[in-house]
């Protein structure tokens, strides 16, 4: 007989409990603004602290603006309001966009290893908050205007510091792009410190005659060292069938029309007025007008007319035309001035140069860096388009308003543009320093 089977032990069933599921991550540009995020790369804090004061002077030069003609109350100045709007034009947000450039690119170009953000955290803060106390210290008192000037001065000499170290560890062959730009800062720091010593002396033309050195002699030389290298590379990568064409004679020239306007702002200094030394001033004719023409045939061998069809890559060289531009117009300028005996064109070349030349290079190249460490496509959106396009009717405005016998609101028009422009610009860029990359990547 077979035994009875065993009876079924009935079945047990565990429960299976789910996680709850987790909160899905916010997109990157969704993401909350961290100020901790400007320590992760470099152009994020250099970039950042650099449109903070461009929106400060830019703001402050409105104001003094509206009080002279009468559209704001009158404002005391302890500082002439032209000699502390020279100084931080030239030396405020420029170099502190060179940082976030040269610590993101430099690196590259010298094979070594980065700088990261928290390292030059202290040179650029120092930098920055030096100008709040300039631009306060304008109206306040020439004590405080020269405390941040101090702050400043050591931060920028901090900064480019960093940035020799950089040029001397490195063993690239090719190092003339990055060890120019290293001797701009040598003479941007020199210039700056010689700028708050004439202000301490009471030697207000002196001041500007350092700015004016500053101006030619790091921020332009810096500017030239980077067209120089990169605007052909840019081009031939976008433009088919473009070459990049970039023989060492023409940052030669570059360089030494930067210098030779060095010399002429001493020289200026020394013999005001181009009747002084009519030969000297016609030396100075003949030098802008050749250069002039030499830099308005680069900019169309260099791709200017293809560029066109690019957005980004036109603002480009957009920009560098306004060099050329900037150089026939002083031509122009002394022509006529050695002629009549009146600076029938005024400011206007200078405002070629700095908002022309500097202003639309900067726009191109930072929302150039910025898209594409960022995360996004290399492309001009239709905002930044229209901003470019503002930006070039301020200069267009400016340079009318500095004709001999222009209204006084013109010029004021000019400023209220520029700086709606660029603090549109720079609220827009902002934005992103605080937040993770667009494609999610590090960086």
């Amino acid at each position: 007989m077979t035994e009875p089977a065993a009876p079924a032990r009935p079945t047990r069933t565990i429960p299976i409990q789910t996680a709850p599921p987790r909160p899905a991550a916010p997109a990157p540009g969704r993401a909350p603004w961290r100020p901790s995020m400007l320590l992760v790369a470099p152009h994020r804090l250099g970039f950042f602290l650099a449109m903070a004061v461009l929106a400060a002077a830019s703001g402050w030069w409105v104001l003094v603006q509206a009080s002279r003609v009468g559209g704001a109350p009158a404002l005391d100045p302890a500082v002439p309001p032209t000699v502390t709007h020279a100084v931080v034009m030239v030396f405020g947000f420029m170099p502190l966009f060179f940082s976030g450039f040269l610590f993101t690119a430099g690196p590259k170009w010298l094979d070594v290893r980065p700088c990261p953000a928290r390292q030059l955290l202290p040179p650029l803060a120092l930098q920055a908050a030096g100008w709040l106390p300039w631009l306060a210290g304008a109206h306040l008192g020439r004590g405080m205007a020269l405390a941040g000037l101090l702050l400043s001065c050591a931060g920028l000499g901090w900064m480019f510091g960093l940035f020799w170290r950089l040029v001397l560890a490195s063993r690239e062959p090719d190092r003339v792009h990055a060890l120019t730009v290293g001797c701009g800062g040598v003479v941007g720091t020199a210039s700056l410190a010689g700028a708050g010593l004439a202000l301490a002396a009471g030697q207000d033309a002196l001041a500007l005659v350092f700015a004016r050195t500053g101006l030619w002699g790091c921020i332009v030389v810096t500017y030239v060292a980077v067209a120089h290298r990169m605007i052909p590379f840019f081009t031939s990568s976008a433009v088919p069938m473009a070459q990049a064409w970039r023989p060492f004679w023409v940052l030669w020239l570059m360089l030494g029309v930067a210098a030779f306007e060095v010399l002429a702002a001493w020289v200026d200094f020394a013999a005001p007025g181009p009747r002084a030394w009519p030969a000297w001033t016609l030396l100075c004719i003949a030098v802008e007008a050749a250069a002039g023409g030499v830099l308005l045939w680069l900019a169309v061998a260099w791709g200017l007319v293809r560029s066109l069809r690019i957005r980004l890559l036109a603002m480009l060289h957009v920009g560098f035309v306004w060099l050329g531009v900037a150089l026939l117009l002083s031509a122009l300028s002394q022509a006529l001035w050695l002629a009549t005996g009146r600076a029938v064109l005024g400011l206007g070349a200078l405002h070629a140069l700095s908002m022309g030349f500097l202003g639309s290079t900067m726009v191109a190249m930072v929302t150039r860096v910025s898209c594409g460490h960022g995360g996004r496509a290399l492309v001009a959106d239709h905002l930044v388009w229209a901003l470019f396009w503002g930006l070039q009717v301020s200069v267009g405005v400016r340079l009318a308003a500095a004709v001999e016998g222009a209204p006084a609101w013109w010029t004021a028009a000019a400023a209220l543009l520029w700086a709606a422009v660029v603090t549109a610009w720079a609220l827009r860029h902002a934005r992103w320093y605080g937040r993770p990359r667009a494609d999610g990547k590090p960086g």
